[in-house]
């Protein structure tokens, strides 16, 4: 089953020197766009992260520091990632926890202002995980009857990727082909940053999730102790949830003028 687009969707996969959101740094990227008519135009860039990659991530992904030792870094190549998915939906297998909030970290200290406005994001391990409980190269086999090769190698997750949601539209009647509401099924808690450290409650506000406000509300934090604020920006806390919460106090202070 095709896709059914209103506006095009990128498929993306990043292989990484870890999986600290906020220290961590891409290695390789890749994305598959496929647009509304069908097309696909799809980009895979080895990525010098300017930090060590660590043995354990090179015997995931096979990526050493050799190999990236002339390639590009990130903030020369933000542009060009920007520009091919500044217009899309975003899609990825575990991409709402890891891949999209990691990626929004690069772009954001590249000086790309990145969000998540007016656009949705499909997690198709979500769908995966909730239909059948397994990993990426299970997930593959079971929906594709294929075996995937070159796995942790991001254009062969991307294009599997890609595949296997289709395969998931063909299998499950009561899956939407829209991605909102793909969306919305592959949504495992209403997180306001990509990190879960702001979420919203029944009543769709704003609180904290962690710590001595865990579950306040963030505009009565700011009100009775408006240092915590401060303490968050100059803090060891993920770019996207300090956006974030920025835009939180400047809306509130907007409401008083």
């Amino acid at each position: 089953m095709e896709l059914k687009l209103n506006r095009p969707i990128c498929f993306f996969d990043l292989e990484t020197t870890g999986i600290d959101v906020a220290k961590d740094r891409i290695v390789e990227i890749s994305i598959l766009k496929v647009f509304p008519n069908g097309n696909k135009e799809s980009k895979t860039w080895l990525v010098n992260p300017t930090i060590p990659i660590p043995a354990f991530a090179t015997a995931v992904h096979g990526i050493t520091n050799e190999k990236v030792a002339n390639e590009p870094t990130f903030a020369e190549l933000a542009p060009h990632v920007y520009n091919m998915i500044k217009d899309a939906d975003l899609a990825g297998f575990n991409s709402d926890r890891f891949d999209i909030p990691l990626l929004a970290e690069e772009l954001l200290r590249a000086e790309v202002d990145f969000d998540m406005k007016n656009r949705v994001t499909v997690d198709v391990q979500t769908i995966f995980h909730k239909k059948e409980e397994r990993t990426l190269s299970a997930a593959y086999r079971f929906y594709c009857n294929q075996s995937l090769e070159n796995a942790h190698s991001a254009e062969a997750d991307t294009n599997a990727t890609y595949e296997i949601l289709k395969a998931q539209l063909d299998r499950y009647e009561d899956l939407e082909n829209d991605m909102k509401k793909l969306s919305e099924f592959t949504t495992r808690k209403k997180s306001v940053d990509f990190a879960g450290f702001i979420a919203l409650n029944e009543e769709g506000q704003e609180i904290f999730t962690f710590g001595k406000h865990k579950g306040a509300l963030i505009n009565d934090v700011l009100d009775k102790e408006p240092g915590y604020f401060g303490w968050i920006q100059n803090a060891d806390f993920p770019l996207y949830t300090k956006k974030v919460l920025t835009a939180i106090k400047l809306r509130k202070l907007n409401t008083k003028l």
